[in-house]
């Protein structure tokens, strides 16, 4: 199978949405907000690539901004639509991050990477993707790209929920480094801050965040999704306080790289 045929029998069965309002979800999704929120002014045009069952779309556009939305899976799209509000300004266009030769270059005051860098897995793909996410954005524009990362799952995938032997006989793991391998079928390519950092480095950019999105949270889902209100916005607050600190990202599930095209 090729890789969109991988990711749409994936998503077909998977609650996106769901999973992004669990309380641990929204971990994720506040704190990606938060930092969007932090670049957006008024009459910014936004892009977002990979945009899945529109859940950062159509919030943006529900604020007035104008969302232009690129997604590959079919079944997202669908359900993208039926997500929308009559008269928000936003559109849907079934595409690949690694091809946005429909879009002009120059366009976007913000761009989203939210999920390809999930579902890429050479490096050819993977530089693809982030140079037409920047060709797209306008001079001093800012691009927002999601990771997930390798060693937040060796942990709590292979350790935490015993996977770990399976793991390393589908030839997954190094051993003595625990970096981790992955294919189409795996569904996720995960990262180290290295790898990231890397791939940033090939491009005129600036980087000015680099934010472990859901920090410890999904090694405790079980725990922040029977918080009360009380106790939730004090955690969210603790998190919001330390996902920037460089000694906390390796344990995130999630990573969000914050650059600005230079």
């Amino acid at each position: 199978m090729e890789t969109k045929e991988y990711l749409t029998n994936y998503y077909e069965r998977y609650d996106e949405d769901g999973r992004l309002i669990s309380k641990h979800g929204m971990v994720e999704y506040l704190t990606t907000m938060k930092y969007v929120e932090k670049y957006l002014k008024p009459n910014m045009r936004v892009l977002e690539i990979g945009a899945a069952t529109g859940r950062y779309s159509h919030t943006l556009a529900q604020k007035g901004y104008r969302v232009d939305a690129v997604e590959l899976v079919e079944h997202n799209i669908e359900i993208f639509k039926q997500n929308a509000i009559e008269g928000e300004p936003v559109t849907i266009t079934q595409g690949n991050a690694t091809d946005l030769s429909a879009f002009e270059s120059e366009t976007y005051d913000i761009t989203l990477l939210l999920g390809p860098m999930y579902h890429l897995f050479t490096r050819e793909d993977k530089i693809k993707a982030l140079s037409e996410a920047i060709r797209v954005t306008k001079k001093d524009g800012i691009i927002f790209a999601s990771y997930c990362m390798g060693d937040a799952n060796v942990l709590s995938h292979g350790f935490i929920r015993g996977e770990i032997y399976n793991i390393i006989e589908k030839c997954m793991l190094n051993t003595e480094t625990f970096d981790t391998f992955s294919n189409p079928w795996d569904i996720f390519e995960l990262y180290r801050k290295e790898d990231i950092d890397n791939l940033r480095n090939e491009f005129n950019v600036t980087q000015l965040h680099f934010v472990a999105s859901d920090g410890y949270t999904n090694h405790m889902r079980e725990t922040v999704d029977q918080m009360d209100d009380r106790m939730y916005e004090l955690y969210l607050k603790y998190h919001l306080a330390i996902c920037e600190k460089q000694d906390m990202i390796g344990y995130s599930h999630h990573t969000l790289d914050i650059f600005r095209k230079d």
